[in-house]
């Protein structure tokens, strides 16, 4: 009887042991936490079931039988399964993979935000005022927060704690706060007619952990286009200046002969009148010393830069690039080139293979200068889908090969040159050249910014 007894109780310590495994693998996926209690319920599992094994083995012909070995098959194909269940989630927890197949990115945060969450320099928290959670508004939050553990976010009913709504001023249902450190700064107001936008919540966020600011001057006095709201301004670029925590001022050289020192670059946008010869003075001894200048230039104008960009080796034709490739698709007309060669440059790094329209732009020649690198930007398709034309009052657009200019045609290009050292009076090692920003050129003052691809 006691031999008897003795096997049946082997017999229950054995079948503890897968129960234990289950127990431990339930215990860790329904937590998500692969911790000490389901480490320990595992091991003890695993250690039960083989000493159970091997005692059947000492005692009986256990794994000569057919029932055995049905059994066993069975026992370690639901091991196996379960195994498999627990890795899934273990991976699933520790690594997201998510694709967005949606043809415009929708679900896809802008490479610039994706790349500033990622190197949060300290941890950072949206506070959404809000009793409604709007999934669209959720999502985007959970976009941002997938790229670094140190970005977190909040839905706070203002009625349900009224001491920290009162904390950051909140007056009104759907305000956003973004908070970092002491820092707090408001980024819009949601509602039914408005969703949270990325541009601002990334804007908000750069500046926000970037303490310091880059100056933007906007050249005035030429006829350039208006920084001020209406036709033909460019007041949206400087708004958009302004959310990347860019300061624009205008700067008109006639008043000052001088470029600031604080200028991290100047823009010269659609001159329709020459500069005087110390303006354009004024821009060269900016860019000597190191300055960054952005250039766009109408077709049938002269800014009288022609000093200035032969140094570079640069020169405008005054001809009108025309494609008709995309006339039938897009509808915006032969004078609008259609773009999707881009140069491997910084300010082209994030185009792909996106279209972008250039409309009424004129081709620029790049000439060979030793000591500056030049970066074409923007090419045009090859002929017959572009070229340069030169006749601008025919209603009948058509190649004249003894006036016009064959494509692919480069409506943009980026030059950069090392800056010289400059002589020392007294015998000195002579300094590392550093890197200087060259004016960048494009021929038109306002392009349409290039489609998602």
């Amino acid at each position: 009887m006691k031999i008897v007894a003795k096997k049946k109780l082997w017999k229950y310590v054995f079948w503890l042991g897968p129960f234990l495994i289950a127990v431990g693998l339930t215990v860790g996926l329904v937590s998500e936490q692969w911790g000490l209690i389901p480490l320990v319920f595992l091991i003890a599992g695993v250690v039960i079931s083989g000493l159970g094994i091997i005692w059947q083995s000492y005692e009986t012909n256990w794994w000569k039988r057919r029932s055995t070995q049905a059994g066993t098959n069975a026992l370690v194909a639901t091991l196996a399964v379960l195994a498999i269940l627990g890795l899934i989630n273990f991976l699933g927890t520790r690594y997201h993979l998510r694709s967005d197949l949606t043809e415009s990115q929708l679900f896809t945060l802008a490479p610039q935000s994706r790349e500033l969450v990622s190197v949060l320099p300290q941890p950072v928290k949206v506070w959404v005022f809000d009793i409604n959670q709007n999934p669209q508004d959720r999502e985007l939050l959970e976009n941002y927060q997938r790229q670094s553990s140190k970005f977190k976010y909040e839905y706070i009913d203002p009625q349900a704690r009224p001491g920290l709504a009162e904390k950051f001023g909140v007056k009104d249902y759907g305000e956003v706060y973004l908070e970092s450190g002491d820092k707090r700064q408001l980024v819009q107001t949601v509602n039914q007619n408005e969703r949270l936008s990325e541009i601002r919540l990334t804007s908000r966020l750069q500046q926000l952990t970037n303490s310091t600011t880059a100056k933007v001057y906007l050249l005035q006095g030429h006829g350039e286009r208006q920084l001020s709201p209406g036709k033909g301004a460019i007041s949206q670029a400087v708004q958009g200046l302004g959310d990347k925590n860019f300061t624009t001022s205008p700067l008109n050289l006639g008043e000052t002969s001088k470029v600031p020192e604080d200028a991290s670059v100047v823009i010269v946008a659609g001159p329709k009148r020459g500069l005087f010869e110390g303006e354009v003075k004024a821009l060269q001894e900016y860019l000597n010393r190191g300055g960054n200048l952005l250039l766009m230039i109408d077709p049938n104008t002269d800014p009288k830069l022609k000093s200035l960009l032969q140094e570079w080796g640069i020169r405008l034709d005054n001809r009108l690039a025309v494609d008709v490739s995309g006339e039938s698709v897009v509808g915006l007309g032969p004078a609008a080139p259609l773009v999707t060669e881009y140069g491997q440059h910084p300010i082209t790094k994030d185009f792909g293979n996106g279209n972008s329209f250039y409309p009424i732009a004129r081709p620029l020649e790049i000439t060979s200068v030793p000591g500056v690198q030049s970066t074409p930007l923007l090419r045009t398709k090859p002929y017959p889908s572009s070229w340069a034309e030169s006749d601008l009052q025919s209603e009948k657009l058509e190649f004249n090969a003894d006036k016009d200019l064959k494509g692919p045609l480069t409506l943009g290009v980026a030059l950069t040159r090392k800056q010289t050292a400059k002589p020392a009076s007294t015998p000195k090692p002579a300094p590392t050249p550093s890197p200087l920003p060259s004016p960048t050129t494009q021929s038109k003052a306002s392009p349409i910014p290039p489609t998602t691809p």
